[in-house]
């Protein structure tokens, strides 16, 4: 028998998303992954999900897919509901037609409000403040309504990777602007960088342990990197580390801002950190702060710099 007939099956929606990246990159050799994208199935579209479930016979689904266009979302709020929610729902009912299969959904902090000064719980109330939240929200109950054996809504936060648009890389391009003297960064909101290398190998620990993935119906996890920071703490890290791997050839000043003297059409949570011991207890997982995390991704983009 090949041996590729020996391995698990998963499908990752999100292909091109900076999770679904780093979930190809990370998977475990007795997995064969497929990754699909907008191009190659309409998450709207029940029926192509029920048919490229048949089709492929996966033993585990992973929905890296979302509308994450935070600003974006408050003009846009039907585009960030039929994705966030009504694809979530279309997702869960395909699943529950196959039957044991394992189902991670990742979620966000924003379903809260910030107002806690603890880190959130995974049995906290939701009660997000802007319209992306609002919709993660919305497709977490979509899930949960339906109770599915071995399906996990995974919150995270503050997701970074060397592929893809995200706060690190962005940082850092202007950190190297020639022109640019300083930085105003938010400092007054505050949660957990994490790298999507670390969430994809929890994703990977927790769909791999199918006895524990399978323990019980639909259960919401927390899942980020150890330890909390600001914006602007995650902004000072990124010149330190960016300067000390030659990413960036000189420092500038980075100056602490409230949030409300930075323009923007959305109310984010002021605290947003989550508590994770449910998630590193149920998968014998082990968290890495998220400094050290950023300093390998960090590595990781001077090691491509060099390259011809």
């Amino acid at each position: 028998m090949a041996i590729s007939h020996l391995k698990r099956k998963a499908l990752v929606f999100g292909k091109n998303g900076q999770l679904a990246w780093e979930l190809l990159r990370t998977a475990p050799e007795d997995w064969d992954v497929l990754a699909m994208g907008r191009a190659e199935v309409d998450l709207l579209d029940a029926d192509m999900i029920e048919q490229v479930l048949t089709q492929h016979d996966p033993g585990l689904v992973i929905n890296a897919s979302a509308y994450t266009a935070v600003d974006q979302a408050e003009l846009d709020a039907e585009r960030a509901f039929a994705l966030n929610q009504h694809a979530v729902a279309n997702i869960a009912d395909a699943v529950a037609k196959r039957g044991a299969v394992g189902l991670i959904h990742v979620s966000t902090d924003f379903v809260f409000d910030g107002e806690k000064s603890s880190p959130y719980q995974t049995n906290d109330e939701t009660a997000p403040l802007n319209v992306y939240g609002r919709s993660k929200a919305a497709g977490e109950i979509e899930l949960l309504k339906r109770n599915l054996p071995g399906s996990l809504i995974l919150r995270t936060s503050w997701v970074y990777s060397s592929h893809g648009s995200n706060f690190v890389k962005t940082m850092l391009r202007l950190m190297s602007d020639e022109g640019r003297d300083h930085l105003n960064i938010i400092a007054d909101q505050i949660g957990t960088p994490t790298w999507a290398r670390s969430l994809a190998e929890a994703i990977w620990c927790a769909g791999s342990n199918r006895e524990r993935l399978f323990a019980g119906g639909a259960r919401i996890f927390h899942s980020t990197d150890a330890g909390v920071a600001s914006w602007y703490d995650f902004a000072v890290a990124i010149q330190e580390l960016g300067f000390a791997h030659g990413l960036i050839n000189r420092k500038i000043a980075i100056n602490p801002i409230p949030h409300h003297q930075y323009p923007s059409p959305t109310e984010r949570p002021s605290f947003s950190v989550l508590d994770k011991s449910d998630f590193e207890q149920q998968f014998d997982l082990q968290t890495k702060h998220w400094r050290h995390q950023l300093d390998s991704m960090i590595q990781e983009l001077a090691l491509e710099k060099k390259q011809p």
